[in-house]
């Protein structure tokens, strides 16, 4: 079975937040108030931060100035401290090796909250609501034929979500794949933000196939895990700036 991974180069991210909405509108990510989002309750799936993390230690002088950005998706953990301490199995990995979140059994303990060390987790504390203009835009990709493993459009009040390296994007291929008589191709695959990612930092692919480009990289000296020391073994990987 194919083990996906996303290789991030750090070199390439210009910060655009291109991926971030990309992930918002692909998965139907709700949005909260202002005040709400205060209080760290804003659904970021996939989001930038700046590094160093205070933003006024940029190194140079105007306007040659220097700053480096980290993307932080779901690090899709071979080893995921959040299922160890689900106490219903709502979270769990796949035969592909992607985290996923059953959201009919979520019972909203938010535990793997706790549990997950990259932050990546967000839990519903509204009924998810949009304006207007926003709720006319909700990806039917979300609606049909996902079924209960993968959830539906809109997450209910009190469940836990986060990044699913767009899972119905590989349950359409699947489909379609086998719907015309062929075998499906790891290239088909490519979730929302790698896809338009406008500085072309992101890649994606199988990570059990020596010839992608994910497992090619994977190996460059310039790649590292987030916490890799804490034993989760992440396939989200990052190149480091060259």
């Amino acid at each position: 079975m194919p083990k996906w991974s996303m290789v991030i180069d750090l070199d390439k991210c210009v910060a655009c937040q291109g991926c971030s909405i990309a992930c918002r509108f692909e998965n139907n990510t709700p949005v909260v108030a202002p005040d709400q989002a205060k209080l760290g309750r804003a659904m970021r799936w996939n989001d930038v931060f700046p590094l160093p993390v205070n933003p006024t230690e940029e190194t140079g002088e105007y306007p040659h100035v220097k700053a480096q950005y980290v993307p932080r998706p779901c690090m899709h953990c071979e080893n995921p401290p959040c299922i160890k301490v689900c106490p219903v199995g709502a979270t769990f990995i796949d035969e592909e090796g992607i985290v996923e979140q059953n959201y009919a059994r979520c019972i909203g303990c938010r535990f793997c909250t706790v549990g997950c060390p990259y932050g990546v987790r967000y839990f519903n504390w509204y009924e998810p609501q949009w304006e207007t203009p926003l709720a006319e835009h909700l990806n039917p990709d979300r609606v049909e034929g996902q079924g209960v493993l993968e959830g539906p459009a809109v997450r209910p009040l009190g469940v836990v979500e986060k990044c699913t390296f767009c899972i119905h994007r590989l349950k359409k291929a699947h489909a379609q794949a086998e719907a015309e008589g062929r075998d499906f191709r790891a290239d088909e695959y490519v979730p929302a933000c790698v896809q338009t990612c406008t500085g072309k930092a992101r890649f994606f692919g199988d990570l059990e196939d020596p010839d992608s480009t994910v497992s090619q990289l994977a190996l460059k000296p310039r790649s590292f895990r987030l916490l890799e020391d804490g034993g989760t073994h992440p396939k989200t990987i990052y190149l480091r700036e060259g």
